[in-house]
């Protein structure tokens, strides 16, 4: 044993010219990706990780399927969490899924005993990322998860070491390819969001079931990530407010468009700084769909594609583009990682050398940040109502503005009724403090002219 507890065959062991021995747990769309990926380029793997990257034993539901891949040299595992404790594993991946459970077994297992660790699992590092970034930095043993947020971009590796030298006042973006798409579909054809997200299940863009996407939760594990590395706060995925985008219309589609914007669902992070020193001491997270102006770098993001933009002291406006899911994207993203962890140890090498910190700086340092109140927040807003046709409506609706200091720079009412007599008023408002939107809205609650809870969609600044 090492002084660091870890087996003798292990990655910190002194430089050897073996190769890299890993254990994938999982074998659905990214894991047989990852297989084939490293066998298509294998020789380019090889030169840039300093050794050939050999996939040794395989665990997944079912043994015999036909996955279009040759596994027969692979040791199988019918109970994953025995890859961690086989002695010709150097690194363990998993892309299984799911915040609990077998994966979180297989990652305790793993980096308990020194293993390398790679996942693509963003619900279980939003959750259990600090607990487990501590075993890793116990055990000296590598854990990566480049994978987890916006697949293919390399923005958690951009923020922990292209930024690094930043302080970073704000993360924000396009993390969540599914809503994207619905969005930027109804945006193209008029369809409202039931009949386009019926259409993206049957592509492929959507899960049978779409609520983690839709409704933002998929995204906000994502941020909390990027929260983490980003402003070196400790995640904090309950803190994260969430919005998703099911209750947007075509009709809030097309009246954004009239004012210039295109609808995004828009992850965002920022700090505050209560002594000017740059060190934060208030987090706010938000994920919720947002009116981005046309001549914004988010606004030409459309499809499936993600993007995250990060705004720091010295490097100015960073954005980070590109495929944010699928086998090919996802697979990149977690070879990459073992890339990374390959050339580490067979450039450092033995034991004394140690892992990085898997969110750039110790756990023990990452700061427990408050959450921050956002209703001093200045913003533009847009808000939508669904209102009873019929006189004196505009009236209730613009005097609650007042009222509540809401400066109104456009209205636009909707000519035709709808079903039931019902007409859309829309308004977006000039810059103002968002509680003050808020008590408008509670001067309205419970108003006989109003027949649907409104939409507030906040206008992204440029």
């Amino acid at each position: 044993m090492t002084a660091n507890n870890r087996p003798e065959n292990d990655l910190t062991a002194a430089a050897s010219p073996r190769n890299l021995r890993i254990a994938i747990a999982g074998l659905g769309t990214v894991g047989t990706g990852v297989l084939h990926l490293l066998e298509t380029n294998r020789a380019i793997v090889a030169a840039r990780a300093g050794c050939d990257i050999d996939v040794v034993a395989v665990s997944a539901r079912e043994r015999h399927k036909d996955r279009g891949v040759d596994i027969s040299a692979c040791a199988w595992e019918d109970d994953m969490t025995a890859l961690a404790a086989r002695d010709d594993v150097d690194v363990v991946v998993e892309l299984v899924g799911g915040s609990d459970g077998p994966a979180l077994a297989l990652s305790r297992a793993a980096l308990d005993g020194g293993k390398g660790f790679v996942t693509a699992n963003k619900a279980m590092i939003a959750h259990h990322g600090m607990e487990l970034a501590e075993r890793a930095e116990a055990t000296n043993a590598p854990m990566r998860f480049e994978a987890a947020v916006a697949g293919g971009i390399p923005v958690v590796k951009g923020l922990r070491e292209g930024a690094s030298a930043n302080a970073l006042a704000k993360v924000y973006g396009i993390l969540n390819g599914t809503c994207n798409y619905v969005l930027s579909k109804m945006e193209a054809t008029g369809a409202d969001f039931d009949d386009t997200l019926e259409e993206a299940k049957k592509l492929g863009y959507a899960e049978a079931d779409p609520t983690f996407d839709v409704e933002g939760i998929d995204a906000a594990h994502k941020l909390s990530i990027l929260s983490a590395i980003a402003f070196g706060a400790r995640i904090d995925f309950d803190a994260v407010h969430v919005t998703g985008i099911s209750r947007v219309r075509a009709a809030d589609i097309a009246q954004a468009d009239a004012l210039g914007f295109v609808i995004r669902l828009i992850a965002q992070a920022d700090v505050e700084h209560a002594d000017g020193s740059g060190v934060g001491d208030a987090l706010l997270q938000r994920v919720r769909p947002c009116l981005v102006a046309r001549g914004h770098p988010l606004a030409a993001i459309d499809g499936p594609t993600n993007a995250v933009v990060a705004e720091g002291n010295y490097s100015g406006r960073l954005l980070f583009q590109g495929a944010g899911a699928g086998d090919g994207p996802t697979a990149s993203a977690v070879v990459a990682d073992l890339i990374d962890i390959a050339r580490a140890f067979r450039s450092g090498g033995g034991a004394s050398r140690e892992a990085e910190a898997p969110f750039s700086i110790p756990v023990a340092q990452l700061t427990p940040m408050r959450a921050a109140e956002p209703g001093n927040r200045m913003e533009r807003t847009y808000l939508r109502f669904t209102v009873r046709d019929r006189p004196g409506v505009l009236a209730e609706i613009t005097a609650a503005m007042r009222d509540a200091d809401v400066s109104i720079e456009s209205l636009i009412q909707q000519g035709r009724k709808r079903d039931g007599g019902e007409v859309l008023v829309a308004i977006a408002t000039h810059e103002g403090p968002e509680a003050n939107v808020r008590r408008a809205l509670d001067l309205l609650e419970g108003s006989d002219s109003l027949t649907g809870e409104p939409l507030v969609l906040p206008i992204l600044p440029n």
